[in-house]
């Protein structure tokens, strides 16, 4: 049953449960049990069985090594690299780590929560301890991926703003409003170009605050996902409205030569789709891992 716990088997596990319910309550040399394993290992599968258990289940909530480790202490320590590694970048491996502890928490009695081990340590105070090093790396991932995203967003700004006072075709001399003003694709360069400078703008602002945050251990559950979840969002939508705008000035400049305009239009609309196919395929995965992780918690989320 150890051995299944650790490894997550859960299929031998419920088999062994219905075969046998006592087999539940096994233990090694040290007095830990199956959910001390699994909680260890991360296994989450197995950890879900503890709330299944109606009236027995604050018996393996209560329960202590013999360390004087209550399953709050063994949820403190470093998960294994197998888990960490399942994460893009460090800061969502500290937040996967702050998700089991919080979750645990939620299932001990409230006194495990200040109680102290063998070594008069606190469950928080070995958490602060172990992830001491993966909180700095988390950090560090979060502010170079800022910076990184800060300065492309800072250059869409810049190109859209410009844009936006350097029409296409120009101005009339004697009005001095925009040629194509009452052209359709016109309209669609403002609301493209507009579109791009806004959200690039944002971005960055959110990227900044990013860099400015203070990198507490509660940020990295929900405040700093979401940030850079939000500002990707945005910089990616400026980049397609920026794609838009290009495409649509093309189409203006083009528009006195019919015979040879979707020739270049047509093209040029096509390569403008590469930039936002490679946006979304180096950071789909990254953008989906943290909706996922941030919002889609099954860890957190647990009925009790």
């Amino acid at each position: 049953m150890l051995h299944g716990a650790q490894h997550g088997i859960i299929e031998f596990i419920n088999a062994m449960k219905e075969a046998n319910l006592g087999l539940l309550s096994a233990i090694d040399s040290c007095n830990r049990g199956i959910f001390s394993y699994a909680i260890l290992n991360r296994k989450e599968n197995v950890f879900q069985l503890i709330h299944c258990l109606n009236g027995r289940s604050e018996i393996f909530r209560n329960r202590i090594d013999k360390f004087d480790n209550n399953l709050l202490h063994l949820a403190a320590h470093l998960g294994p690299s197998s888990d960490l590694d399942s994460r893009s970048g460090a800061a969502l491996q500290m937040q996967r780590e702050i998700q089991w502890f919080k979750a645990v928490e939620k299932v001990v009695h409230p006194k495990f929560k200040e109680a102290k081990n063998g070594d008069g340590k606190k469950p928080f105070e070995i958490f602060t301890e172990n992830h001491d090093e993966l909180m700095k790396l988390g950090e560090k991932w979060a502010k170079e991926t800022a910076t990184s995203f800060t300065i492309v967003g800072t250059l869409i700004t810049t190109v859209m703003f410009a844009a936006a006072f350097t029409v296409p075709g120009g101005n009339n001399q004697d009005t001095g409003l925009p040629i194509f003003l009452n052209d359709s694709v016109f309209t669609t360069f403002l609301m493209a170009d507009a579109l791009s400078l806004f959200t690039s703008a944002t971005s960055v602002l959110i990227f900044i605050g990013i860099l400015t945050s203070r990198y507490a251990e509660k940020d990295f559950l929900k405040s700093l996902p979401w940030k850079l979840l939000f500002a990707l969002s945005f910089l990616f939508l400026s980049v397609c409205s920026m794609i838009v705008a290009f495409c649509a000035a093309i189409a203006m400049i083009l528009k006195g030569y019919r015979t040879y305009k979707w020739f270049i239009v047509g093209p040029t609309m096509s390569l403008g789709s590469i930039p936002i196919m490679v946006l979304v395929l180096s950071q789909l995965r990254l953008m989906n891992e943290i909706l996922r992780s941030t919002w889609k918690n099954t860890i957190g989320n647990v009925k009790l």
